[in-house]
């Protein structure tokens, strides 16, 4: 592939980035751990935006069992979120990622 083919290829991937970007920014997801009382919030940029922890659970004796409630959320927020820019992604049809199809 020539220079400018490869230069090309980069502005294509770039303008991909950011139409994906406008695509999944105002995407949310919230999931809660530890009986709801650990609910962690993330936006469609992988960012946590809200972590609200029960004070009823904020004890040393419930120290590992949060810490764990935490990485869980964490987790599956992250996951939840990968779905859904994967489904944003499908629906749109403009993604052509290559090495990807």
């Amino acid at each position: 592939m020539s220079m400018l083919g490869k230069l090309k290829q980069f502005k294509d991937l770039r303008d991909q980035g950011k139409k994906l970007q406008n695509l999944i920014g105002d995407e949310s997801v919230t999931v809660d751990k530890f009986g709801g009382k650990v609910v962690l919030t993330m936006n469609g940029n992988l960012s946590i935006t809200g972590l609200a922890i029960d004070p009823s659970v904020m004890s040393p004796d419930n120290k590992q069992k949060l810490e764990e409630a935490i990485k869980d959320a964490h987790a599956d927020a992250f996951k939840k979120m990968q779905r859904t820019i994967a489904m944003k992604m499908q629906q749109s049809g403009d993604f052509n990622m290559p090495g990807l199809n």
